[in-house]
């Protein structure tokens, strides 16, 4: 979604396309394995007027038995030389700038043109707009897509998606959207919704509102979303000084695209267990039964390895317990935060090579529990999921990603909490009034670029409450402490404020 989340998608499919043996045009390549084949239809559906399934009942209608079998046999070899996948998805915007760009890319020509649904006006990075007024007028249309995509699907398992909660489409059109399908209960029962959430950074961006909406999104966040993956541009943005680009993968001058492939590395890796066979796979089911120990703790970090310089004698050296090493560093996560100042609730590591030893892995990721067993929870004995794919990445010939549930992720919701506080209250840009025009300060600086929400029909409220709720507990505000306290002997039931049974937790 918008500019930002169909960007980092279309990098996505890209990668994903060479990942099954498919060329640019979603067809399949010669000497393609079935380990590329065998899952391709969680992400990608087969198009046209009929598959080979339907040959026999469409050509028996025309001809005689024998004459039958013998188109049957020939028009089975053209349908699967002609057989086209296109990918699972809608491409979606509130103006049509981002779609011709998808449209003229080297992999536009992919995509089911009914899945293009784009606005004419934008969200003028305004949460309020992608909410209520613009991306309210267009989520009709997009729901009537998306319950045509999810009526191809044989079983469905949820919904992902990917956007960037800094603008105003991502954030509020996104939120609104998950929101619907939440709302339709009858027709997608119990499935799951993912979120790839790119956050903002002021260092990197003009948009003084950004904070906004971020904290609007992450209070939608935190209720809509089942798994969400943050991706922060604090730490991978080409424009800042110490960006993962420059800092690890050895960039000279890192662009936009390179930081698209690299989340678009990251989500391949996510996806994994989902896109092909291989041991102790899973789903988004038991992705997040591993991973969610309570139901508001689902914002993840993730990081990816190896993140060497491409080519480099190291690179093609690394070997499991070095990407295990590698997968557990700061400069490897995909935001700006350290985990070794919180702590692991929960991991999920994805190995991904020929050859791969289970064994290996298992006593990897022991041997970094048993290294640090102050960095994990105690009340979590078996914290780490595992999973393993023959089918290697293309720029590794072993890569692997994991996704942590660490208390470190709190550092994100603190900065940008601060940056609203910074906006809504202004008290230090009424410091220069304090002398002159001490009775202006409210009235005239505090809830600064308030009057473009409420202008679309926000209420000022909503922004206390949201901001109410980035100061709450799990998972915004709870100390690495309490988590650690949380143990199970303390199990005692209680109703929080969304009126959820939950754990207890003690206080400071």
């Amino acid at each position: 979604m918008r500019q930002a989340g169909n960007q980092i998608a279309t990098a996505f499919w890209e990668g994903i396309l060479g990942e099954h043996g498919l060329d640019y045009g979603g067809h399949l390549k010669d000497g393609v394995t079935s380990e590329q084949t065998d899952r391709l239809d969680v992400f990608f559906s087969e198009a046209g007027m009929f598959s080979s399934s339907s040959l026999p009942g469409f050509v028996g209608i025309l001809l005689s038995t024998e004459a039958r079998e013998v188109l049957i046999r020939s028009l089975s070899c053209a349908v699967a030389e002609s057989k086209k996948y296109v990918p699972r998805g809608l491409q979606i915007d509130l103006e049509p700038s981002t779609g011709d760009a998808i449209k003229g890319s080297k992999i536009g020509g992919l995509f089911r043109p009914s899945g293009f649904i784009f606005g004419n006006s934008g969200a003028g990075n305004n949460w309020a707009k992608g909410y209520y007024t613009e991306g309210a007028e267009l989520v009709d249309t997009i729901m009537d897509q998306l319950r045509h995509e999810a009526e191809g699907c044989e079983l469905l398992q949820g919904f992902q998606l990917v956007h960037s909660i800094g603008g105003g489409t991502g954030s509020g059109l996104g939120t609104l959207l998950l929101g619907k399908i939440r709302e339709e209960v009858g027709t997608y029962p119990d499935r799951m919704l993912a979120t790839y959430s790119i956050l903002p950074s002021p260092k990197v961006s003009e948009t003084v509102v950004e904070p906004y909406n971020a904290v609007l999104s992450f209070h939608q966040l935190v209720e809509q979303s089942d798994l969400t993956f943050n991706f922060d541009n604090e730490a991978l943005s080409p424009l800042t000084p110490n960006d993962i680009l420059k800092k690890t993968l050895k960039k000279d001058s890192p662009a936009y695209p390179d930081l698209n492939d690299l989340i678009a590395r990251v989500m391949s890796g996510i996806s994994q267990p989902l896109r092909f066979p291989g041991q102790l796979n899973s789903d988004l089911r038991k992705l997040g039964t591993n991973l969610v120990p309570f139901p508001r703790l689902h914002f993840f970090t993730t990081s990816y390895a190896p993140l060497i310089a491409p080519g480099s004698i190291a690179h093609q050296r690394m070997k499991i317990p070095e990407i295990t090493s590698q997968l557990f560093e700061a400069s490897n996560q995909m935001a700006a935060s350290d985990p070794r100042t919180g702590k692991y609730l929960t991991v999920a590591a994805y190995f991904r090579g020929r050859n791969l030893s289970s064994r290996e892995v298992e006593e990897s990721m022991l041997a970094v529990h048993q290294r640090n067993p102050d960095f994990f929870v105690e009340w979590i004995p078996n914290s780490a999921q595992t999973a393993l794919c023959s089918v290697p990445p293309a720029d590794a010939p072993v890569a692997g990603t994991l996704i942590s549930n660490n208390t470190c992720v709190q550092d994100l919701f603190r900065r940008t909490h601060s940056q609203f506080a910074a906006l809504f209250k202004r008290h230090v840009a009424t410091l220069l009034l304090d002398r002159t025009v001490p009775s202006l300060k409210s009235s005239l600086f505090s809830r600064a670029f308030l009057h473009w929400y409420t202008g679309e029909g926000m209420d000022e409220m909503e922004f206390t409450e949201a901001e109410s709720n980035m100061s709450a507990p799990p998972p915004f505000s709870m100390p690495p402490a309490q988590y650690q306290e949380a143990g199970l002997d303390e199990e005692e039931e209680y109703l929080d404020e969304t009126g959820e049974e939950g754990i207890e937790y003690a206080d400071e």
